[in-house]
């Protein structure tokens, strides 16, 4: 029977492994996301995870080597981290991709030092974008549950093969305790089925060579040039492209199986469907704006919100379609692009260039850092972007707009570009 337990989100996660069957787990501890790799190793310990290894080491490179080496054995894997750990893992995290290894990790999102800090941003998750994996982002425990066991299931889709992140904020739900149901183990079983690998070296009938330094099978050009790196990379695109469907299949069978629904899998709308100001934002922001958009729903204007689940790959299309009766959208990053603007707002600007909407869009940071998001902050950028609607000027001049700084009782000025 299912066990409604109220947990922390690194809990949660921990759960999800254990109920996704998870065979290795390599451990490495880092604020704020060390509790998940310790809760299974109490799962471990008190062998609830049947014989799950769980692989301590010594640094976060070596954690994702481990899981690197073990997916490549036809296991099911697991590792988690943040901030700098992530970014020290980062070439690995390219060698994952790069070798179709379905690898799902779980990123327990921290600001990035200098200067230190251990509380929650956006930036770490948003700088390995680009290494190959499929990246989504969550608003509350039971949906960090949840999305461990559907990344599963994606990733290791025949379509698909990439390895996949699970982005939660560090502490507001890393360490905040919720209601989150687990579920009956023979139903998640239904769900996802034990992993065949692609690879899998222990197939002693089927040798394979794994990443050798020339591809085998291709041919030498007399330039010197191997063709192969190429087609690689062709097919890394393809395969982000194919997971939209993949991911939009498991989200409706996800929610058949178990009664949870998290949008189309891709993003959650809120009060959107008459939208004329849509708010946009993924995790605790747009956990935030939720009780924003019923304030401003009270004072008369038509605002919705488009909580981004999907980051990677990035689901133009859907934004389209999703934004195209806005006159006005309102980006909330909790994160910097130095020397432009929030990534997710220049992310959201490039997938609607092409469209056939093109709605004003102002761009937000807040948050850096773990300082506090307020109701007050996001509502009265939500208003101060209404009122200056239409005015180009102010548009030319101003990328980002920097939310809950003290920078003016430093001393500091606003500068305009």
């Amino acid at each position: 029977m299912p066990e409604k337990k109220v947990i922390t989100g690194n809990h949660a996660a921990a759960y999800a492994c254990r109920s996704a069957r998870v065979e290795v787990v390599a451990a490495y501890p880092i604020t704020p996301q060390s509790p998940v790799v310790e809760k299974i190793s109490e799962f471990v310990e008190a062998e609830e995870m049947g014989n799950t290894q769980f692989v301590t080491v010594e640094s976060e490179q070596s954690a994702i080597a481990a899981v690197i080496a073990a997916s490549q054995m036809g296991s099911r894997v697991f590792t988690a981290s943040s901030a700098n750990g992530l970014a020290y893992m980062y070439e690995l995290l390219c060698w994952a991709a790069g070798s179709r290894l379905p690898v799902v990790m779980c990123i327990a999102t921290r600001a990035l030092g200098a200067p230190w800090s251990v509380w929650t941003d956006h930036q770490d998750a948003f700088s390995v974008r680009d290494v190959g994996f499929i990246q989504q982002f969550v608003e509350t425990n039971q949906e960090a549950y949840d999305t461990v066991l559907m990344s599963y299931r994606v990733a290791e889709d025949p379509r698909v093969y990439l390895p996949a992140f699970v982005s939660y904020d560090g502490y507001i739900l890393s360490h905040t305790m919720m209601p989150v149901q687990i579920e009956d183990q023979e139903k998640v079983d239904e769900f996802l089925p034990p992993l065949k690998h692609h690879i899998n070296l222990t197939d002693f009938n089927n040798i394979k060579s794994v990443n050798a330094v020339t591809p085998p099978g291709m041919s030498v050009r007399p330039e010197g040039k191997t063709p192969g790196y190429y087609e690689f990379r062709y097919s890394m695109q393809k395969a982000h492209e194919y997971a939209f469907e993949v991911i939009e299949e498991v989200a409706k069978d996800f929610e058949a199986k178990f009664g949870r629904s998290y949008g189309n899998g891709i993003y959650k709308a809120y009060k959107a469907e008459d939208a004329e100001v849509l708010i946009f934002g993924v995790g605790s922001v747009a956990s935030e704006s939720r009780g924003v958009v019923d304030t401003l729903r009270e004072d008369g204007l038509k605002v919705g919100l488009i909580s981004l689940k999907l980051f990677r790959p990035f689901p133009v299309k859907y934004l389209r379609e999703a934004f195209s009766n806005a006159k006005l959208i309102v980006v909330f990053d909790r994160d910097v692009g130095y020397g432009y603007e929030g990534i997710l707002s220049y992310e959201l600007k490039a997938a609607l260039y092409a469209g056939n909407n093109h709605p004003e869009i102002r761009s937000f940071i807040v948050g850096l850092g773990g300082r506090d998001v307020t109701h007050d902050d996001l509502y009265n950028s939500v208003k101060k972007s209404i009122a200056e609607q239409g005015n180009h000027d102010i548009q030319a001049n101003v990328h980002t707009e920097f939310i809950g700084t003290q920078l003016e009782e430093l001393g500091y000025k606003k500068e305009e570009n």
